[in-house]
């Protein structure tokens, strides 16, 4: 396991009395700090802590189940008081505030440090603080904009400023970051801000907001440096083994022996399988799991190559590696979830136990049968510690994003089939060229190449945070997160209506809409699965996030976003 050089110094997390973070403590006094190239790389170094990377979670989304659970985001509560909110907008200050120190201080160090590296200290610090921005805009929409250092005074009476107005800012931001930061840092294992990342952040952030010229231009210019490949084993990419990849674009490093990692209850414990010593409470959804195509290119309710009864056969090959197949081995076990599947396979001690994976055996196994693949190994269940780097964006992301981008302004060319068809054909591990062997895109159609782009992102990016703004952006929140969620039926039923009349897994074929949302109404009236939870998204205010609660009240001229 890769050991990062990661510089954590101070006191973290300081909280500032308006959270705008007016004196960044943990950077030392601004008043005799940035005195040399060390002090402001050890300040630059401190934004590249994870916690200031917030990133939405799966479980806002119809990707993602919890046995009956729902969320803030899921059941329409999100107030002003949640704990999120508030987090995403105080980290956000503090990088923001810290960013623009470094700025204010940057001139300090002139003559003394080499301009090149200064103009590469500024790329960095303008870098953070457009992605900060960029963070707040997406959820807020209007917010608080500055780029000096706040007094005190000034903290408690910012108003804020329009969205349109921000994203000016942003863009100007990154295009100065583009222009400043390398390409590479020859090899470094620390992952910094490189004109890579810069670009695809930018077309992220344009994308977003859909500025579709500046999104297709940024992914384009990013495309053509020239330097960043798809990785081509797409399950092996997400194994904490696998860090530094060509496809890496920006990404957060972590590391088991410096105490940065994923672990403790969740979301390890929670994703590993009960055989593998885990809960199995985090799963994906039967939506996701039907947004998947055939290897025919077609959805499950029109391949003839489909069965409801073995339905990760004849599947996009993505599926298996984001959802665990039924028989595959897993953390050392077959996973098997049918209810009279008592015992089961332990590869690893070569003789078969009680299958603690199948609710036939224990109540609280996955309640729809699916358990998460994507990303984990044993590496998770050995000692529940695993460091998979923190992926900001990738390649993949940029070739849709260029693609989606060029869709929507009605360029359409062989560059944006090549595009999708470079994400598609590395699923199948084939070249692109290779059109005849996968379900190449051929369509020129515009209507037909934004449903197929959509897909495509849902596909490839699944369990990697970036379904929630997909939703959002495209306005499908409402309707999809409205949407129910289901399961399977407890034991008793489930032997008696589903697998003694032989229609396990699924008892028939869902409908699929053009949005590639699965229809499972039919199966639950006739009493063939199971109501787990019950979704719910209030249209009229969650497409925007409230501003948080103590922003309101210590700032009059903070006004709230509508509806909260």
């Amino acid at each position: 396991m890769k050991k990062y050089t990661i510089y954590i110094f101070g006191l973290l997390l300081l909280s500032a009395c308006a959270e705008l973070d007016v004196n960044p403590l943990s950077e030392g006094s601004s008043e005799n700090w940035y005195s040399n190239e060390t002090e402001v790389t050890m300040a630059l170094n401190d934004l590249y802590r994870e916690v200031f990377w917030f990133t939405d979670d799966d479980s806002w989304t119809d990707d993602w189940t919890s046995r009956g659970a729902t969320t803030p985001i899921t059941n329409a509560t999100v107030n002003g008081e949640w704990g999120t909110v508030s987090t995403l907008w105080t980290n956000s200050y503090k990088a923001i505030a810290r960013a623009n120190t470094v700025l204010q201080n940057l001139d300090r160090i002139a003559g003394v440090v080499p301009q090149e590296t200064i103009d590469r200290f500024e790329g960095e610090a303008r870098f953070i603080r457009a992605s900060m921005y960029a963070n707040l805009v997406n959820h807020f929409g209007d917010v608080v904009y500055y780029q000096d250092i706040l007094e005190l005074e000034d903290a408690f009476s910012k108003s804020r400023t329009e969205k349109e107005s921000v994203l000016q800012g942003i863009y100007e931001d990154f295009d100065i970051a583009i222009a400043q930061l390398p390409v590479s840092y020859g090899g470094s294992e620390l992952q910094r801000a490189t004109k890579g990342a810069a670009l695809a952040l930018k077309a992220r952030t344009a994308l977003y907001q859909s500025d579709w010229q500046i999104a297709a231009d940024a992914a384009k210019a990013c495309m053509d440096l020239g330097i960043y490949e798809l990785y081509p084993d797409y399950g092996a990419l997400f194994l904490a083994n696998n860090k530094n990849s060509a496809e890496s674009i920006f990404a957060i490093p972590r590391s088991v022996e410096l105490d940065v990692a994923l672990g403790s209850n969740y979301p390890v414990r929670a994703t590993i399988t009960r055989n593998a010593g885990g809960w199995s409470a985090y799963n994906p959804s039967w939506d996701l799991f039907c947004a998947y195509l055939c290897t025919d290119g077609l959805p499950i309710d029109e391949s003839p190559l489909f069965d409801p009864h073995d339905p990760f056969a004849n599947r996009d090959p993505r599926l298996a590696e984001t959802i665990v197949p039924f028989g595959a081995e897993h953390l050392g076990f077959i996973y098997q979830p049918h209810p009279d599947t008592l015992q089961v396979l332990n590869l690893n001690a070569g003789k078969y136990q009680t299958n603690n994976d199948s609710r036939g055996t224990i109540q609280w196994a996955s309640w729809n049968g699916l358990v998460w693949r994507k990303g984990v190994d044993e590496d998770w269940s050995d000692d529940r510690l695993t460091d998979p780097e923190k992926k900001i964006v990738r390649y993949a992301d940029v070739l849709l994003m260029y693609a989606e981008a060029s869709i929507e302004l009605g360029n359409i060319d062989q560059s944006v089939l090549d595009a999708i068809n470079a994400v598609r054909a590395r699923a199948y591990g084939l070249d692109p060229t290779a059109a005849d062997a996968y379900p190449a895109v051929t369509t020129t159609d515009q209507t037909e190449l934004r449903k197929l782009v959509r897909l495509e992102r849902r596909t490839e990016l699944a369990l990697e945070d970036r379904r929630y703004m997909d939703i959002i952006r495209w306005e499908l929140a409402d309707k999809v997160l409205n949407n129910d969620i289901y399961g399977m039926l407890d034991v008793a039923e489930l032997r008696e209506k589903v697998v003694a009349k032989d229609l396990w897994f699924f008892p028939e074929v869902p409908p699929v809409d053009e949005d590639g949302v699965a229809d499972f109404t039919p199966m639950y009236e006739k009493g063939l699965i199971k109501l787990l939870a019950d979704r719910a998204f209030d249209e009229s205010r969650q497409y925007l996030w409230p501003i948080p609660t103590k922003e309101i009240l210590i700032n009059s001229n903070m006004r709230q976003n509508p509806g909260y």
